[in-house]
């Protein structure tokens, strides 16, 4: 499981004080990095090695201080030397790798300064080695907080009914029924649906579920609550040492997330369940999806009691808009 952000930040401060009056390259640098890895959580020795052998174009082999397949290719400096030229140096070992180690990032150091190059989008950053805590989220690829791939080629429709269908009669068999699960289950489909939209930034609901609860479920249940929980709170009123990732949330009004519920009890066949909901595209959900949806989720006595006249789109709409902020959909539509 990934660390919170608050634990990491709390970490690469310590690593900043430790690291701050280092100098020689071939002395320290070994230890530098295992404990910059240390900082998100990650053993070194796992991902990447030191002195990576590569052929270069003049047929003369060099040795990556660093390297980490695919992902990561560090040169390390002593204090005070050209990090331009790190990273010329870096670039050099390119020909010697095969298209599937070619790494998206390259970081180079002299103890006192560290730069960030992300080859993907073309960007490089630089600070300090003391404003490191300040910038650890651009390294959330370390920590396993990666970009995600949304399947933009699987439209939310039939598949969509299936997958909250299915998560639905697992809570059920499990004994979560009646009008809490009603409840949970709309609860889930405003999350999904926000992951996607803009009304949360994108992907973050489906980060929380995926690092930070443990892979068997046993914890997903709390953490949902806890979520739930910030959803109903104003930003000023939340605790000052909420996890930095739940902080992100924005307050939901409506009423929606007022009520407490039971807390479920997942395991990991539902965690797969409810990451398979949020790999889905909600942006493109119809909102006569939402009608079917709703009516799945609903007991065949309330389903009469509210008729079948939510299932036009117009009649849908009129159902889903209130559990959004007015001027959130003015914003986002």
């Amino acid at each position: 499981m990934a660390l919170s952000w608050n634990e990491i930040q709390d970490r690469a401060l310590k690593f900043s004080l430790e690291w701050k009056a280092a100098v020689r390259e071939h002395a320290d640098a070994k230890s530098f990095w295992d404990d910059f890895f240390n900082v998100f959580g990650i053993s070194r020795r796992r991902v990447a090695s030191f002195e990576e052998p590569v052929k270069k174009l003049t047929n003369q082999y060099g040795f990556i201080d660093l390297f980490w397949k695919g992902t990561l290719l560090i040169e390390h400096k002593s204090r005070g030397k050209d990090l331009d030229k790190a990273y010329s140096q870096a670039l050099d070992y390119f020909s010697g790798l095969q298209e599937h180690e070619l790494p998206k990032y390259i970081l180079v150091s002299d103890f006192a300064r560290i730069r960030l190059y992300d080859l993907d989008d073309g960007v490089q950053h630089e600070f300090e080695i003391a404003e490191f805590y300040k910038h650890i989220k651009l390294f959330g690829f370390i920590a396993g907080y990666q970009k995600h791939s949304f399947k933009e080629e699987d439209p939310v429709n039939i598949r969509a009914a299936e997958l909250m269908g299915r998560l639905h009669d697992q809570l059920k068999q499990n004994g979560y029924e009646g009008h809490a699960l009603e409840v949970y289950l709309v609860r889930l489909l405003f999350a999904l649906f926000a992951d996607d939209t803009g009304i949360f930034d994108r992907g973050i609901f489906r980060e929380l579920i995926d690092l930070r609860t443990a892979v068997d479920g046993s914890d997903l249940g709390s953490v949902l609550a806890l979520f739930f929980q910030v959803l109903n709170t104003p930003r000023e009123k939340r605790q000052k040492n909420l996890d930095e990732q739940l902080s992100q949330f924005p307050y939901v009004n409506g009423r929606l997330f007022e009520e407490t519920l039971p807390i479920a009890a997942f395991d990991a066949r539902m965690r797969s369940s409810l990451l398979q909901c949020c790999s889905l595209d909600w942006g493109k959900i119809s909102p006569a999806i939402f009608g079917s949806l709703f009516q799945s989720v609903m007991n065949p006595q309330e389903r009469r009691n509210l008729g079948a006249h939510y299932t036009s789109e117009k009649n849908i709409l009129k159902l889903i808009r209130p559990l959004f902020l007015d001027e959130l959909w003015q914003e986002f539509e």
